[in-house]
């Protein structure tokens, strides 16, 4: 009885599936060429259910559903169309319009919510993967230094910061990065971290910036521009790809060095309501090599001939250095044999950077559609990647076996989303170079033993030697006799267990296991409310700091803190659709600061019978929290220390012991008559740095006068948010078949956060209100003396830099013209400038540095055709920007100026589904330098095969 059951139902089902199967064939086609169209999606509306046609353009589908019901066609480049099946085995043929303009592209980045480019509120630059299956750079992120207005700064091969508007770093506070969503930052060490942690190539399906102030939607750290990564949905974007590119890079300094990228994409639907995807990234080369070896005061310098004092940009361990009074250690009389800055011998950056550069990412999502169309989906995305790379900051880092993973589970509709995720980070094997080279230089002899032998030498105590006495450079050779030969077992050995080790007094290992938790959501009300589109939306953020006290204040565990933000916006179209009113505002709260409204307003109105001239105009305003290591690091980076003003913060730093150069024996002398407690080390409290210091520019002006009333104490706030107020304005149009993009900007900031330098004694108060007579211990030389004096004289100081605001005016303003246009039969032209220029005025602070960092004009032109004939295409891409400034705590230095080539071809394989391409960037080979201390950028050769993408 059962089985007959069962054979029941089946053939009952069985017939119900096939009466309800539905078959449409037909053919898509170019509506102005009349051509087809391979490749084309055609699905129904809402679902996954879906097919592609063929290289003849060609389709069929089979599907349950039973008419009526809509189908959408559409292929990259193109609108999509909708076309209504209304019965069983119908034909039918399609023709798809080819985008007029880029200005016909849908973005959601500006106003959250689907538009048009034409239509957008802001200024908008985007690529797609049209514009990255073209592009002629390396990788879709190289690619991105084309748009109008973006700059790419470049740490190595695997690390690069994009920026917009100015005020560029490599670890770019102010300019946010999301992939779906989620910020690709590392929470810890405050970089974001791009293409070599971030998305595969593969699985981009757009990226949109915004350049300038986005706080007002997107919360704190959208202060100088948003960029927004997003990748193709398991859903509608089947199937299997993958990409292997190959090629050389070539430096003077480096030489020719093979590099692989190899990418594979994978997603499939197992029905209307799950799918999956996966995607795996490896790329492995060779480092740009830094070899800028000039002294970081005389830049004709570029060893120790002639200059005793040398410290090399890209040389370590000669930051070690002491004044030593030949007259002094030899009893002869004052002005007998003189003083002399000595520096020790140090390494370079090659010695200490293993210069290999690479990135695995894997990334993984299951998605689920509970009411079987894209009504409703749940994501569950996890994201890991790790690599080595070059970072450069206070020191230059080598960033070994840094890994980063995030997870993100998300929910959501057409008007939703509720999204969380999570980012960790572990910094793995990497390590400070500068301190590396300080400690391998001293576990063959120590500093004190090292400068002692040298003075020696060059007084003639080792004459019995052989050794010339009055000979700085034959000093130096016999201090240096035992020194650690670069490459050699010792060598290595001794580096070995200097990276491994996390104490800066003998290592240079940095630790950081930071986390970061994030929560936000966004509803849309246009299905509720008719007069208006009102969206609702807010966020929280908690970080959890964890370097066990190597980089941050963290001695006794991990510290927590959090931000919150809501935000609502409404948006009204008036006047035919053709003026749009765009309104929003978000309040903003961080633990330790107080709470901060951003309001925003802009206006656009389209001109013309078919509205293709709009003109925008919009104020905003942006404001960024201090990030994690301006509140809370407490970092002795060796050329100086890094201490965050949070208050806590300063309560908490103590530095590790210090050894003074003071003489013991003065210091006991001290000691008896004052009462104090100088020793042969001291700790450096955040108290003492922060409430008894010089500025930096006092000390120097006292160093050429010698006179004490030349040095000022410090006066330094806690760090605060810093604002900004931003005006824009454009008009984006087609005028006689030429694209036109403009706009112009204005921005003004309030309390500018940047490092603040000070100094403080290790023994003494800055107010000179302790002193002693030095009379009885001198033999008269010298009377009474402030202790801060004989530190300074004993060089038994440290340089501090904080993170506080400026009182600066600071203000920017720009440019951007972008023209495209498609010329002699196909061919496309496109052609941008951007000009950048800011002001500050007013400042008290002397040492303040605002750090612009961008050229004030840069020029951008492109010329290809993706069908020069059949299945042949080529692009090139040409860029000039001229000197500039550039300002960071690692060295102040001009860039020059420089102009790059790149370039490809393209062959289409349509029976493979494959695209070979053959490129390459720099194709001048000129080299240059994105900042002074980074590896010079050479040339980069690359053949490519992309299948199914």
């Amino acid at each position: 009885m059962i089985k007959k059951m069962l054979l029941f139902a089946f053939l009952v089902f069985g017939s119900a599936t096939m009466l309800a199967q539905t078959i449409i064939t037909g053919t898509v086609k170019d509506a102005k060429t009349g051509e087809t169209l391979p490749g084309a999606n055609i699905k129904v509306e809402r679902k996954a259910v879906g097919t592609n046609t063929d290289f003849d353009g060609k389709f069929t589908l089979n599907v349950s559903d039973v008419p009526p019901f809509v189908l959408e066609i559409s292929v990259l480049g193109y609108k999509t169309e909708k076309v209504e099946v209304k019965k069983n085995n119908q034909n039918i043929a399609v023709l798809l319009s080819e985008n007029e303009t880029f200005l016909d592209e849908i973005i959601v980045s500006a106003s959250r919510t689907p538009e048009r480019i034409m239509e957008s509120p802001v200024t908008v630059e985007r690529l797609d993967a049209r514009a990255i299956k073209n592009t002629s750079s390396p990788s879709f992120y190289d690619g991105l230094e084309n748009l109008k207005g973006v700059d790419i700064n470049s740490n190595s091969l695997t690390f690069k910061s994009v920026n917009t508007r100015g005020f560029a770093t490599f670890a770019n506070e102010r300019f946010m990065q999301l992939v779906d969503g989620m910020d690709n930052s590392a929470p810890g060490l405050n970089f974001a971290v791009g293409n070599l942690l971030g998305i595969s190539e593969l699985d981009v399906k757009s990226v949109e910036i915004l350049p300038g102030a986005s706080s007002a939607l997107y919360g704190a750290n959208a202060f100088n521009g948003i960029m927004f990564m997003r990748s193709k949905s398991a859903f509608d974007d089947q199937g299997v790809s993958f990409s292997l590119k190959s090629g050389i890079t070539s430096q003077k300094a480096a030489g020719d060095n093979e590099f692989k990228d190899l990418n594979i994409r994978m997603a499939y639907v197992f029905s209307n309501y799950f799918a999956a995807k996966a995607t795996l990234s490896y790329l492995k080369g060779t480092d740009w090599y830094a070899t800028d070896y000039r002294d970081e005061v005389d830049a004709s310098s570029t060893s120790h001939f002639n200059n005793t004092a040398y410290n090399g940009l890209n040389v370590y361990g000669d930051e070690v250095g002491t004044i030593l009074d030949f007259d002094a250690i030899s009893g002869a009389p004052v002005g007998t044999f003189g003083a002399t800055r000595v520096t020790r011998t140090g390494y370079t950056d090659t010695d200490f950077m293993n210069n290999e550069a690479k990135s695995v990412k894997f990334g993984a999502s299951l998605n689920y559609r509970p009411l079987g169309d894209d009504r409703v989906e749940v994501i569950f995305n996890s994201k890991f990647g790790t690599g080595n790379t070059i970072y450069q900051g206070q020191n230059r880092y080598n960033i070994k076996n840094f890994t980063l993973a995030q997870h993100r589970l998300e929910v959501k509709g057409k008007n939703f989303f509720v999204r969380a995720y999570t980012t960790a980070e572990d910094a793995g094997d990497s390590y400070d170079t500068r301190f590396a080279a300080i400690n391998v230089n001293r576990m063959w002899s120590t500093d004190s033993n090292w400068f002692t032998e040298y003075a020696g030498a060059y007084l003639g105590a080792a004459a019995s030697f052989g050794v010339p006495g009055m000979n700085h450079d034959a000093a130096r050779a016999f201090a240096d006799r035992a020194r650690l030969s670069p490459g050699s077992p010792e060598f290595n050995a001794a580096k070995e267990i200097v990276v491994n080790d996390p104490n800066l007094l003998t290592g240079a290992k940095f630790q950081d296991q930071t986390k970061l938790y994030h929560g936000d959501a966004n509803l849309n009300l246009r299905d509720y409310i008719n007069f208006a589109e009102i969206q609702i939306g807010g966020s929280m953020r908690e970080y959890r700091l964890n370097s066990q006290g190597t980089i941050f204040t963290d001695y006794d565990g991990p510290i927590s803190y959090t931000e919150a933000g809501a935000y609502i916006q409404g948006q009204k179209r008036m006047l035919d659709d053709r003026l749009k009113v765009t309104a929003s505002a978000r309040y903003d709260k961080a633990i330790n600061f107080k709470g901060n409204v951003s309001p925003r307003i802009s206006l656009s109105y389209a001109v013309g019978e078919d509205k293709r001239h709009n003109f925008r105009a919009s104020l905003q305003t942006g404001f960024r929290n201090p990030t994690a290591q301006d509140q809370y690091i407490g970092l002795d980076a060796g050329s100086g220390i890094l201490v965050g003003t949070a208050p806590d913060n300063i309560e908490r730093y103590r530095s590790l012991p210090y050894e003074l150069g003071i003489n013991p024996a003065l210091a006991g002398y001290i000691n008896a008559v004052a009462g104090t407690t100088i020793g042969a080390t001291q700790v450096l409290t955040g108290d003492m740095a922060y409430n008894n210091s010089w500025t930096v520019s006092s000390l120097q002006a006292f160093a050429a006068s010698r006179n004490p009333a030349d040095l000022k104490k410090s006066n330094i706030d806690f760090v605060a948010p810093e604002y900004v107020t931003a005006y824009d304005i454009g008009y984006r149009g087609v005028l006689a078949g030429v694209t036109i993009d403009i706009n112009a900007y204005y921005n003004k900031y309030e309390d500018f956060i940047a490092s603040k330098n000070a100094a403080a004694p290790l023994y003494g108060n800055v107010n000179f209100s302790d002193a002693v007579d030095l009379g009885p211990a001198t033999g008269g030389a010298q009377g009474i003396t402030p202790l801060a004096l004989i530190a300074v004289a004993n060089g038994d100081y440290k340089g501090i830099a904080f993170d506080s605001n400026s009182d600066s005016d600071i203000s920017s303003y720009g440019l951007g013209i972008g023209l495209s246009k498609k010329v002699m039969n196909g061919f496309d032209l496109g052609f941008n400038y951007s000009f950048a220029k800011f002001e500050e005025a007013g400042g008290t602070d002397p040492d303040f540095e605002a750090g612009f960092n961008t050229p004030e004009h840069k020029i951008k032109v492109q010329f290809g055709k993706t069908d020069l004939f059949e299945n042949f295409g080529f692009n090139v891409n040409y860029r000039w920007q001229d000197e500039f400034l550039w300002q960071s705590s690692f060295y102040d230095g001009m860039v020059d100026a420089r102009s790059v080539v790149d370039a490809q071809i393209n062959y289409t394989i349509p029976s493979l589904s494959s695209v070979i391409k053959l490129g390459g960037a720099n194709l001048g080979g000129k080299e240059y330098f994105s900042a002074p201390g980074v590896g010079a950028t050479g040339s980069q050769f690359y053949l490519s095969w992309t299948i199914g993408n």
